[in-house]
């Protein structure tokens, strides 16, 4: 019989190796989105409608070619494993930690939302500099590959510009994160047709996929802000507009209005939110007869949702 602390291992391995696969196959699939709705959100002068989101797609393969959609996608792929990592991992440490400070030990509402909330902290913290190395792919031509990148990133503007963002991005990841590892926390404990720990891939991937879309509608303001600042500088924006936060935030308002410059590109999330969710949960799905089945795969797949 293999000892406990060994199957518990094995399950986490399993789980992480099985997500992080899942993960690449669902941001990848979805990336051209992803690109596309970067390239809206950090400029000023663009508006988004769906017809402009096409044509933005169709002119980059015309002029760049057809794997261009996927410029960037590269800092993403090495974003994955230690995001599925330390988010997994933070999501059980925390847990554990409050069950063990509560006397019956068991977990609250309110401590499985921090526990969500504490584990995206930790993973967008520790791999941001490659959301921005991203980003900066996503929409500068110069930058082609990841090492040429970040050297020129770093020798241009400072170690510092790497982390240019990290404010609206943990305020939203908190809330976000959060908001996912309590929903389907909480569903494994009251539905009615898989108590305890097992619960099928049908379920969570619809009721992840539409707490994951609600969550990102609250925190979309927040996404914009930082891919202002992110790329901050380049294409003919000012810097200093997009410095901090609130200058940020103010500078969108004023000049381009709420729905059109804070929720600039939301409507995408929803054409692929429930596509990635639908690919993260399959191909997890697939993945688990080569290790062993169970688990809950939400720390991984927080990378699949349309962020």
């Amino acid at each position: 019989m293999v000892p406990r602390r060994e199957r518990s291992t094995r399950s986490v391995i399993s789980n992480l190796v099985s997500g992080a696969t899942a993960g690449a196959v669902a941001k990848s699939t979805i990336a051209p989105f992803d690109r596309a709705k970067i390239v809206f959100q950090v400029s000023s002068k663009r508006t988004f409608t769906y017809k402009k989101c096409a044509q933005f797609l169709i002119n980059t393969v015309r002029n760049h070619g057809f794997f261009h959609l996927w410029k960037g996608n590269s800092a993403t792929m090495m974003r994955i494993i230690p995001y599925a990592a330390i988010s997994y991992m933070g999501n059980e440490h925390y847990k554990d930690y409050f069950k063990r400070h509560n006397p019956e030990g068991k977990l609250s509402h309110s401590r499985r939302f921090l526990s969500g909330s504490m584990a995206g902290l930790s993973a967008s913290f520790s791999t941001y500099g490659l959301e921005v190395l991203r980003a900066r792919m996503a929409i500068q031509s110069e930058y082609k590959k990841i090492g040429q990148s970040l050297s020129h990133i770093i020798k241009t503007e400072g170690v510092s510009s790497l982390y240019r963002g990290i404010t609206p991005t943990l305020i939203g990841v908190s809330v976000y994160g959060g908001f996912s590892f309590y929903v389907f926390g909480t569903l494994k404990q009251i539905h009615p047709l898989c108590p305890g720990e097992e619960l099928t891939i049908p379920v969570p991937c619809a009721v992840r996929a539409l707490a994951g879309l609600c969550g990102q509608s609250i925190a979309y303001p927040l996404d914009v802000a930082r891919r202002r600042m992110q790329t901050g500088g380049i294409k003919g924006d000012h810097l200093e507009r997009y410095s901090t936060m609130r200058k940020t935030i103010t500078h969108i308002v004023l000049n381009e209005g709420v729905k059109k410059g804070l929720y600039k590109g939301l409507s995408l999330n929803f054409v692929k939110g429930p596509i990635a969710a639908s690919i993260s949960y399959t191909v997890f799905d697939l993945c688990q007869p080569f290790h062993s089945r169970g688990g809950e795969p939400l720390g991984v797949l927080q990378l699949c949702d349309a962020r």
